[in-house]
């Protein structure tokens, strides 16, 4: 057996840009998995090319590290300490149970001798078997050595498996060089590379055999093919001879490097876009970044429409002042690197220039028209076909968000919100956001500040679609939560009240997405608005079987509560915690962070535990009491001194705990409970709360409730209890 280093090469027709990068990494770490399988290798750990401290790797023969090449027009790994055959393997192979192998006189039964026999093995192979205690019983195994795999095989099976796994939703078939076989990849193949050190493993894989050759850049290559003398000389080769950087990561650092040297030379900043950086590193294999610009003129235009054009359509990187304004100038990722790159950057330049001018006529017709004169032609675009149309759908916004502003801030918010509902979709009738989906709210703001309407409502037609993903800014001013509270409760109350739920990982109407934004809004806005009540009045919005009402709403909380309860765990809160808070129903979700953080600090205290056990404990008494109890105490009726110290002590600490409650600090209010531990304990060492007596039970049960009720207006403490 010999150790070397492994490289694999398939060399391809351009791969789709937008899935390079996964497509790099799965092929790799595919590879190396398998061969880890067969025993060609040991462990794995991958590379970090851009690594500071990259040359003080480990030397461990046990390790190898894997690194994975991805460009436009190739997929490769290289793996170090790699065996030609892996190690032999000591197997121990349960064949049956004794009673089933062997007869009363210890000889070979038929069904062992068939069993031995479909293993290539005579009657001779009995006396290697041995008697092992398989559970209870006792089964008789084979020893046997496993030959390790040799790296022909291994490989080869390897790289079947990473095409295979290549995560492609679809393949293209094509006709290989004999004119009659086809197969299925996600780009024709025309090389591939397999090489153990200097020596060519003999695998195939696409109608390919492996060899030693591939092909480099093609305008810049020094010649047109590139012969790769040995695994640890290809980045190198193909760096040198065939003006290509293998890496992905080292490809797009180069990229980030020259676009930050380019900009710095003008005083300017690249947009900061890191998805744009991946798409334009998986379109070039020598990147050479060069300055474009454009007329001011279409600077008129609101820089996001020219970013966005710049960046969709041509893969350029605008460049911002110091204020984050957009410039006319903007960088350009060429994969040729001629010596007068002139032609190169006015071919951009009037390839771009069209686009720009196209921006600025969508935004010059589209500022001809109103936003509300647009209103009546929302009532042409289908929403969804049991809510009616999008004009519908923006009247129940308006009666929302009118209701939600009144509670919120009166007549003033309640009217100013109606007004940006009303308007807030107006712009998807317009050119420019029928050309660019993208800018739907943004366009509707700088239209509404064109026609001078107050900001407060501008800034709410653009933010009322916020927060749009996890993490996504809040509206920025109390007009616009309430447009956005408004919009997102439409939506998820419509779609639930005729059905249309998220089901397993399927949700095409993005709900959790709405819910998750509900609910941040509601808390992190501090909103006084009671959560389930909140729902009623939305539904009053719509058309629907008043039956159904009360299930709807109820599935809206329980769905809702769950997206809240991941969120909070997510956030660092514990499940009972969490548990511990949300089972009490709170009407206020903008009360729930309080809430949590005084159940974490009365988790604190030496009396929780036991309070917590208490607390579950006198849960599981009233539980299983038939009728109402009422949570009141006849004093004349206590007997025990046990009873009546906790009597004294809820008289103490109750009126404490409630004050503390009713002015929302949660966590005094339970740390006012820490006085009950040892009168709870005492009652429960001394009292019998099922007396034979009914009118002493019932009293004590009344004591018990009454210490519930004070124990959980915060959380329910049960639920803390191991």
């Amino acid at each position: 057996m010999s150790q070397q280093n492994l490289l694999v090469e398939l060399f391809v027709e351009e791969l789709p840009p937008k899935a390079l990068k996964s497509l790099g990494f799965s092929f790799a770490k595919t590879i190396a998995d398998e061969l880890k399988k067969t025993g060609l290798i040991e462990s794995i750990i991958f590379d970090d090319p851009l690594a500071k401290n990259r040359d003080n790797r480990t030397n461990n023969t046990n390790e190898s590290v894997v690194l994975v090449y991805a460009t436009p027009r190739r997929l490769g790994v290289h793996i170090t300490n790699v065996e030609s055959k892996a190690k032999d393997k000591q197997i121990s192979q349960k064949l049956m149970p004794v009673s089933v192998g062997l007869d009363a006189n210890g000889n070979a039964t038929p069904a062992l001798i068939k069993r031995l026999n479909g293993m290539g093995l005579d009657e001779s192979a009995v006396s290697q078997l041995t008697n092992q205690m398989d559970g209870k019983n006792e089964a008789l195994f084979l020893e046997v050595t496993q030959k390790g795999a040799v790296l022909n095989d291994g490989l080869q099976k390897a790289i079947e498996e990473a095409i295979q796994k290549l995560p492609i939703p679809k393949v293209m078939t094509y006709q290989l060089a004999d004119g009659w076989s086809s197969v299925n990849f996600v780009r024709p193949a025309h090389g591939l590379i397999a090489l153990h050190g200097s020596d060519i493993v003999a695998t195939s894989a696409l109608g390919l055999n492996a060899g030693n050759q591939t092909q480099g850049h093609r305008f810049e290559a020094a010649s047109a093919n590139v012969v790769i003398k040995n695994a640890d000389s290809y980045a190198e080769q193909l760096k040198t001879e065939g003006a290509v950087i293998a890496s992905f990561a080292e490809r797009r650092a180069e990229i980030v490097r020259q676009l930050t040297a380019a900009a710095s030379k003008q005083g300017l900043k690249p947009i900061d876009d890191d998805a744009l950086l991946d798409e334009v590193t998986a379109l070039v294999e020598r990147p050479n970044v060069l300055l474009g610009q454009f007329e001011e003129v279409y600077l008129e235009v609101p820089q996001e429409c020219l970013i966005l054009t710049m960046k969709a359509n041509q893969k350029y990187f605008p460049l911002l002042d110091s204020n984050n304004k957009l410039t006319n100038k903007f960088l350009i990722v060429s994969n040729i690197c001629p010596a007068d790159p002139s032609a190169v950057i006015g071919g951009n330049e009037r390839v771009v220039r069209p686009r720009l001018a196209d921006a600025k006529f969508f935004f010059d017709q589209d500022r001809k028209k109103t936003l509300e004169s647009r209103i009546s032609s929302l009532e042409k675009v289908v929403y969804h076909n049991k809510l009616g149309s999008q004009g519908q759908r923006s009247q129940r916004v308006v009666a929302i968000a009118s209701a939600i502003g009144k509670q919120l801030g009166g007549t003033e918010l309640a009217a100013k919100a109606a007004l940006a509902a009303q308007l807030s979709k107006t712009d998807l009738i317009t050119d420019m956001v029928g050309e660019f989906p993208e800018l739907q709210g943004i366009m509707g703001r700088y239209y509404a500040q064109h026609e001078g309407l107050d900001n407060d409502v501008a800034f709410a037609i653009e933010d009322h679609y916020k927060p749009r993903f996890a993490g996504d800014d809040l509206p920025r001013n109390q007009v616009g939560i309430t447009v956005a509270l408004a919009d997102k409760l439409e939506t998820l109350v419509g779609l639930f009240s005729i059905g249309e739920k998220p089901t397993g990982d399927k949700d095409p109407f993005a709900l959790r997405r709405q819910a998750l934004g509900i609910i941040r809004m509601l808390i992190e806005s501090k909103l006084p608005l009671a959560f389930e009540q909140l729902i009623h009045d939305v539904l009053r919005a719509f058309e629907h079987d008043a039956a159904n009402t009360a299930a709807t709403v109820q599935a809206i909380k329980e769905f809702c509560f769950d997206r809240l309860s991941v969120n909070l765990r997510e956030n660092g809160a514990t499940a009972q915690e969490v548990d511990a808070v949300l089972s009490l129903d709170p009407a206020l979700l903008s009360e729930i962070p309080q809430r949590l953080a005084a159940v974490r600090t009365f988790s604190e205290l030496a009396e929780a535990p036991a309070l917590a056990a208490a607390n579950k404990r006198v849960s599981n008494i009233l539980k299983k009491v038939e009728g109402e109890i009422q949570a009141q105490v006849n004093v004349s009726l206590l007997q025990e001194p046990a009873e009546i110290a906790l009597n004294n002590a809820l008289i103490a600490v109750k009126p404490e705990a409630d004050k503390q409650f009713e002015n929302s600090d949660y966590t005094s209010s339970l740390k006012a409970l820490a006085a009950l531990k040892a009168p709870v304990d005492d009652f429960f060492d001394n009292v019998m709360v099922n007396a034979e007596d009914a009118a002493l039970k019932a009293n004590r049960l009344g004591l018990l409730a009454t210490l519930h009720q004070t124990m959980n207006r915060v959380a329910d403490l049960s639920k803390l209890a191991g």
